[in-house]
């Protein structure tokens, strides 16, 4: 549902009656990064899900915020607003270290949460050179790639990639591209897998197979299944690293302190079995993460975000038990980008994850304190 259908919905009284839960989801990416969900229609599935809150966490870019909290508004829905990025840790004793991102040594997923409404369009102007700077390796890799795949299969960054996105381009926007052009040119799910496979020269799992030869009878998942076998497999082969897109680590807390948000590091764990299925198994900070929790510490770092359905009870239990050491706040949501994701974390049925329930609220009402428009 876009904004303009649920303007119409709301005014006229044909929104549906939905049961309240006590589920919240405060990482739900929308078409202004990657994901198949506008802003309205985000809410609006969170909504439908029974979630009690919604939070929108795009890349890069608070571009979609404000159709998000007018879909909040809407629907009698609390919403929080923040966004995410990739940080430079270079200037840090974890230069050289892979930290959590799968690609890129001396590099950190962080979040900005609880953004006032105020600042929205100061904090997206803050991001716009970093944006810029992202696009031209994007173009660089569009390049990589067509040299790894055959000639009907190049993809064009103008008409191709682009055109999937409201505002910032990432890795998976490349790689849909890539995707459609395979669906394009292999329409049956046998033959997308046999050029995966033949023509990519990708390894995919039993599982990842498995859905794509399902792709008939799924077809609102099918190409997302192909994403995601192409983001686990094929990334490290064109992927060139980040420089001039990632803020200094510092720079980006500073940035979220003066808009009076909070700075929340995204810890990731080590993973063995992806649940998401994008990601193959890998070390991150889980070797050295109390002493990376004491660096975030004295960085300046507000909280730690984590997403329960992602790591195993033991890694949860240690990360909590670090943040309470610490001091600090602990945040949740599921990482919402393709339509096979849930968004409704059973989790959050397990008593020791209330506060994270407590949490979201904590994000809306001091959002809602320190907005002034």
């Amino acid at each position: 549902m876009n904004i303009i259908q649920l303007r119409a919905a709301a005014a006229s009284g044909e929104l549906p009656k939905i049961a309240r839960t006590r589920y919240i989801n405060n990482h739900i990416h929308t078409t202004h990064s990657f994901s198949p969900y506008t802003p309205a229609d985000a809410v609006y599935t969170a909504y439908m899900s029974g979630l009690c809150t919604a939070g929108i966490m795009d890349h890069d870019t608070v571009s979609g915020a404000r159709e998000f909290i007018e879909a909040g508004g809407l629907l009698g829905m609390p919403v929080t607003v923040g966004v995410e990025c990739r940080v430079d840790m270079k200037n840090t004793p974890f230069s050289g270290r892979r930290i959590n991102n799968p690609d890129q040594n001396s590099c950190a997923y962080v979040a900005m949460h609880c953004i006032p409404h105020q600042h929205i369009e100061a904090v997206d102007a803050w991001f716009a050179p970093y944006r810029a700077a992202r696009g031209v390796r994007n173009r660089a890799m569009c390049k990589v790639i067509n040299n790894l795949v055959p000639s009907a299969l190049a993809i064009d960054y103008d008409s191709d990639v682009l055109p999937l996105s409201v505002s910032a381009v990432t890795e998976r926007h490349i790689l849909f591209a890539l995707t459609h052009k395979i669906t394009n040119l292999y329409p049956a799910p046998e033959d997308a897998l046999r050029c995966l496979k033949a023509d990519l020269g990708l390894d995919i799992t039993a599982k990842a197979e498995k859905n794509i030869l399902a792709g008939r009878e799924t077809p609102q998942f099918y190409e997302y299944d192909i994403l995601g076998v192409l983001k686990s497999s094929l990334v490290e082969k064109f992927y060139i690293d980040a420089t001039g897109e990632l803020p200094d680590v510092r720079d980006f807390i500073a940035m979220v302190h003066k808009f009076d948000g909070l700075a929340a590091y995204a810890y990731l764990g080590d993973v063995g079995d992806s649940v998401t299925g994008d990601k193959r198994a890998q070390k991150f900070e889980d070797d050295y993460l109390d002493a990376l929790m004491d660096e975030l510490k004295a960085l300046g770092f507000d909280a730690v975000t984590y997403m329960p359905t992602r790591n195993t009870p033991a890694q949860l239990d240690r990360v909590m038990r670090l943040c309470e050491k610490r001091g600090f706040m602990q945040i949740s949501g599921e990482d919402i980008n393709s339509p096979r994701q849930s968004f409704v974390c059973p989790a959050y049925d397990d008593p020791k994850f209330a506060h994270l329930i407590d949490a979201a609220f904590a994000l809306i009402e001091r959002e809602n304190r320190l907005t002034t428009i």
